[in-house]
């Protein structure tokens, strides 16, 4: 329920405050006064775009505030699922800089518009001309009718199998179409792969196999510089070896004079094992050094293969090549198994499918169920809205399964006597579907959980004995709806639990718009203009009374 709502520093309206009643509120006020204004602030707290050209004053922000009573509600969840903290008392908040920036609150949280539109939806139900062109949608209508019949939770879980099985659907397309994709570039991957299988990567050394090949192909040098240090280690006249033993010999004839030389007679020592180890290396080397063209080719050939490999790939080593064959190796394979996944994917499609078909036979029967009530309902009530000939026919048609089902539907409608119904948007005038729509709203009113209805000049068309029924309706709506209404009528104004006037106020730079609430004698000086104009007779004045006398009074039928 709407508490209070301010407006400042918006279109004409300078600074607002409405804070209305429990029941029904009846806004009048003379044409361009402000009371689309007001709607459209109340559009903007809701989530609606902005437009800095709105702004009273360019200078100033402008600043939209709505505080609602949402105990009654249960509206924890959605609370929950937007992140913010719930409160009995929700404030909503929009601010519109000069620049044009856009700022939303929601209990003085930064919020995003669709967040705030999230929150506004179920706090306020404004209802405008727009909405009687949507009457005309088959969606719309569909939707109407699962609220008429309470399905809302039915088609939640329908809703919820088809989004399963349209994602299963869309699943098994993407892997089909992968499927496509790597069959047409399978026996090239496979070619690569096999290429390199036979390469036999997994133990190759290319390092060592460069350096093999390096060595066969200098033995001969390798050989004779061997065979030149071996001689001058050990088999010259003036080898190392000699020369090194001659030395030692020479300390150990001093070392029994001073430990310092014992030392160096011992670290020389250690120096001839250490040339002998090495002599006998560099001799066995240069043994084992023999040329082998055989050798060199088979080493060469095995290089030439790992080059090509390499340059094929635009890799550098071994390692890398063994990386492209395991990733090729994941292709190859993953598209042998994709035909098993394609299998899982498309047998749980069907079953889904099956799921959403039975939901949707299961939730088609019970609309049908309802639509004989609906129209006997919806009839009656247009008959005492002064339609007595009206019908209603809800057409259905069975359809392929979508987000709401496999039904299309089509409210039918005439308000002529022997006239065929047809659909609402051939059918039903301006006044009609305004007195159709209110009907409607009248039937779902104990089926919604809006706090707040509002009716943007819902009596359109009507007047006179019909125009005292509609408040009589909207009376009955607001014992457990707070209603806001727009009117122009004398009967709905005289029916609101709280009136509120509009008006502008000429000032010496500009016009401004404001509001207040009507006394009794206001309010009987308002609706007596209503009925006559400026300077109302005083039978406009009595008619003004009796109107208001009949406040209160129950709708008939």
């Amino acid at each position: 329920m709407l508490v209070d709502l301010r407006i400042r520093n918006y279109a004409l309206i300078e600074q607002l405050e409405l804070r209305p009643s429990a029941l029904l509120n009846i806004i009048t006020g003379e044409t361009g006064a402000g009371k689309s204004i007001m709607l459209g602030a109340i559009g903007l707290l809701l989530g609606n775009r902005a437009d800095s050209r709105m702004l009273f004053d360019t200078e100033k922000k402008c600043v939209i505030e709505g505080q609602f009573d949402i105990s009654n509600y249960q509206l924890q969840d959605i609370f929950e699922s937007e992140d913010l903290d719930y409160d009995t008392q929700c404030i909503l908040r929009r601010e519109i800089s000069p620049a044009g920036k856009s700022r939303a609150f929601v209990n003085d949280t930064p919020v995003t518009l669709e967040t705030l539109r999230n929150i506004g939806a179920n706090l306020m139900d404004i209802h405008s001309q727009h909405d009687t062109l949507l009457l005309g949608d088959a969606v719309f209508q569909l939707n109407l009718l699962d609220l008429y019949a309470g399905l809302v939770p039915t088609r939640a879980q329908y809703s919820n199998a088809y989004r399963q099985y349209r994602k299963l659907e869309a699943d098994l397309k993407a892997l089909e179409d992968q499927v496509a994709q790597a069959n047409k570039e399978l026996d090239y991957h496979t070619f690569l792969l096999n290429e390199l299988e036979d390469a036999r990567l997994d133990n190759e050394n290319q390092e060592e196999v460069e350096q093999e090949v390096k060595q066969l192909e200098h033995a001969e040098e390798i050989k004779y510089k061997l065979t030149q240090a071996l001689q001058s280690l050990t088999e010259s006249e003036y080898c190392a070896t000699s020369s090194l033993k001659e030395t030692a010999t020479l300390l150990g004839q001093v070392a029994a004079y001073s430990d310092s030389f014992k030392e160096l007679k011992e670290r020389l020592d250690s120096c001839l094992i250490e040339i002998h180890d090495i002599s006998d290396e560099i001799e066995a080397a240069e043994r084992r050094t023999e040329g082998d063209p055989a050798r060199i080719d088979e080493l060469q050939g095995r290089l030439n293969v790992l080059y090509s490999l390499q340059r094929k790939h635009q890799v550098r080593d071994v390692v890398a090549l063994l990386a492209v064959r395991s990733e090729l190796r994941d292709k190859v394979g993953s598209v042998l198994n994709l035909d098993k996944q394609i299998s899982r994917l498309r047998r749980d499609a069907e079953a889904a499918l099956a799921t959403v078909t039975k939901q949707a036979a299961r939730l088609s029967e019970s609309r049908r169920k309802v639509f004989p009530k609906f129209e006997k309902e919806l009839v009656g009530l247009l008959a005492e809205l002064g339609m007595p000939h009206s019908r209603i026919v809800v057409q259905h048609q069975a359809g392929a399964p979508a987000a709401s089902g496999t039904d299309i539907i089509s409210i039918l409608f005439t308000a002529n006597k022997g006239a065929q119904p047809q659909t609402l948007s051939k059918a039903a005038s301006g006044g009609e579907f305004s007195r159709l729509m209110l009907c409607i709203k009248y039937m779902l009113a104990d089926k919604t959980a809006l706090p707040t209805i509002v009716f943007d000049e819902i009596d359109t068309g009507i007047s006179g004995e019909i125009a005292v029924k509609v408040g009589r309706m909207m009376q009955q709506m607001a014992k457990k709806h707070q209603l806001i209404a727009i009117s122009h009528l004398p009967q709905m104004a005289a029916a609101g639990d709280a009136h509120y006037f509009v008006y502008k106020e000429d000032r010496a730079d500009r016009t401004v718009s404001r509001i207040r609430t009507l006394e009794l004698n206001e309010r009987i000086q308002e609706i007596a203009q209503m009925i006559s104009g400026a300077n109302p007779s005083q039978n406009a004045f009595q008619s003004a009374r009796e109107l208001l006398a009949m406040r209160g009074e129950e709708l008939v039928g």
